[in-house]
């Protein structure tokens, strides 16, 4: 009988639990973007910055949420003011196993809560995958972050000025991005190991928005799908061509839908009545002296060539029908309003009027935080702490318009585990609700700083990410 080394045979016993324990949050949100863990158990309830607090580490400014995998947590941060970081931490204990540091050049104008450090990056455990404005797409080796492959992406422009927070995703042997501005549109996909493209899809019919890209599996198939302006659209993942469009959502797309089974849900809110066209928002944004004009000064001249476009009479001035001909496309002058959607995967063409399977107004959609679909229960959240909960296969109200015992924004998309849901708000306060079609508040918990990144469950920990901390909560703690 082979007779192993005593040290061996501790070391193994020591790594045991990591090797048992080794949940995966690969992306925005985790595995499709749910939100859901479905193997940790004991999640802590109560706890703040002074209690369960596995560990902790300052790692500067950013909003982008950390990713978990093989016991190892990635995340991105602006450690200067043009100086971007890639981290490498141990998810058991915050030891820094290596960074990256990037020198930006200059960056586009930003609109607060936004910051450069925005994106969540995506991992498969080998390399993860990381996006900066300014820099491209970059994979990097997670045993030891070596620069694997760096691909540009033309940067983005925004008409009012919000700047980058697209995140990229990861669909078997693909990195799938997209980037909705107000420039060009696409939606793209590069070969994980050598960062070529593969495809890249056009949507000239959309405004800025962040959705990112998850995939709905129906009728014995998978669809990238990607919710932009007006417009829920379901492609190829093999050449990207567009199988089908659902035409019921509104102009502004701040959300990234939540698939459960064969279906997609959507929670949107976007300013203003069903006429309000993006012009609306542009003249009350953009036309700086309030003439009821747009000049091209006014502008970014990224812009002009549009605003020239749109100009017919050529007077140097964009009114009324102009400025929707100059930046909004005829075919999808999607308007304001509030939604919240559910859609059958797996169509063919324009689905519009056949697979919209409930359509629920007035019901206090979520206008930034995305919708959550946990057992029985469809949640969403939104400023005010306003929250509501619905059955996701009849639509039917469990309720509608209850706070959260929490008053602010909410920037951060809520996450489920252990049969408790954790709605986090900028003002630093987490509240933890039972899941279920009750509301039960359980606990509201400080964590000492803003907070706009939606947190990570991995493991029976919670990974919280402030405006510049990063904070491990968990019942191991003592």
């Amino acid at each position: 009988m082979r007779r192993y080394p005593l040290t061996l045979v501790l070391a193994l016993l020591f790594y045991l639990p990591t090797l048992l324990l080794a949940e995966e949050w690969p992306q925005f949100r985790g595995i499709n973007a749910a939100g859901i863990s479905t193997e940790s158990t004991n999640l802590p309830v109560e706890f703040s910055v002074e209690s369960k607090v596995l560990w902790s580490a300052e790692i500067g400014e950013g909003v982008g949420s950390p990713v978990i995998s093989k016991g190892r947590l990635c995340v991105t941060t602006m450690v200067g003011k043009q100086k971007f970081a890639v981290l490498c931490l141990d998810a058991a204990t915050g030891k820094e196993f290596w960074r990256r540091e990037f020198d930006t050049g200059p960056l586009a104008p930003i609109t607060s809560p936004n910051t450069p450090a925005s994106s969540t990056p995506a991992t498969d455990g080998e390399n993860v995958y990381v996006y900066f404005s300014t820099l491209g797409l970059m994979a990097f080796n997670m045993a030891d972050g070596e620069l694997r492959w760096q691909h540009p992406i033309p940067q983005p422009f925004y008409l009012l000025g919000w700047g980058a927070a697209a995140s990229p995703v990861i669909y078997k042997d693909m990195v799938l991005f997209n980037q909705d501005d107000d420039l060009s549109p696409f939606l793209l996909a590069l070969d994980k190991k050598t960062g070529t493209e593969r495809w890249k899809t056009p949507r000239p019919e959309m405004l800025a928005g962040y959705a990112v890209p998850v995939i709905c599996t129906a009728n014995g198939r998978d669809d990238i799908v990607v919710a932009g302006s007006g417009k829920l659209k379901g492609y190829d993942p093999q050449t990207g061509t567009q199988r089908w469009t659902c035409n019921t959502l509104l102009r502004t797309i701040m959300t990234t839908p939540a698939v459960k089974d064969d279906r997609i849900y959507i929670s949107l809110q976007s300013y203003g009545d069903t006429d309000r066209v993006l012009k609306f928002a542009l003249l009350q944004w953009k036309d700086t002296n309030q003439d009821g004009k747009l000049e091209k000064s006014e502008f970014h001249k990224a812009f002009w060539e549009k605003f020239d476009k749109g100009d017919r009479n050529k007077d140097g001035f964009l009114v009324d029908a102009e400025i929707d001909a100059a930046f909004q496309a005829p075919s999808n002058m999607a308007g304001g309003g509030n939604t919240i959607q559910a859609v059958r995967g797996g169509g063919e063409g324009d689905v519009t009027k056949t697979h919209v399977l409930f359509n629920l107004d007035n019901t206090s959609p979520s206008n930034i935080a995305s919708p959550l679909v946990v057992g029985d229960q469809l949640f969403v959240v939104k400023k005010g702490g306003i929250s509501a909960s619905f059955d996701p296969v009849s639509g039917e109200t469990q309720w509608v318009k209850k706070r959260v015992n929490n008053f602010g924004n909410y920037y951060a998309s809520p996450i489920a585990g252990d049969g408790k849901i954790y709605v986090m708000g900028e003002n630093g306060f987490l509240v933890v609700l039972e899941q279920g079609k009750e509301m039960k508040i359980l606990a509201k918990n400080d964590m000492g700083d803003s907070c706009i990144a939606t947190p990570s469950i991995a493991d029976n920990r919670i990974f919280v990410r402030t405006l510049h901390k990063l904070y491990c909560f968990s019942e191991e703690a003592k």
